[in-house]
């Protein structure tokens, strides 16, 4: 357990909805979606604690942890010209047991 695992914040349902953009579909999420793990996408500025309280408001689960990873945008040439992707923020998001978030239905 971390030091501030005890620290409860409460959000606006605004930021809720501004913090959870959209699930991560992909092969890797599928894959640790057996050890009840869900990927979001979150805004770069997304706080661990402010993504907990997300999850918990919007899908009535309790989360156990939340981790976070930043991906730098890549570099791409298109028809020549330069261009560069947005850097995106990913929480991977552990749930308790028992709890499940069904990421093909909407919020």
């Amino acid at each position: 357990m971390s030091k501030h695992s005890g620290k409860n914040i409460s959000i606006s349902k605004e930021r809720m909805y501004q913090v959870i953009r959209n699930p991560l579909i992909t092969e890797k999420t599928t894959t640790i979606s057996e050890f009840n793990q869900v990927g979001f996408n979150v805004p770069l500025d997304a706080t661990k604690f402010e993504i907990k309280a997300a999850i918990e408001g919007l899908f009535s689960v309790k989360v156990t942890a939340v981790n976070t990873l930043r991906q730098k945008g890549k570099v791409k040439r298109f028809k020549g010209v330069v261009g560069k992707r947005n850097d995106v923020k990913k929480a991977i998001v552990t749930l308790a047991d028992g709890d499940s978030i069904d990421v093909t239905t909407g919020v």
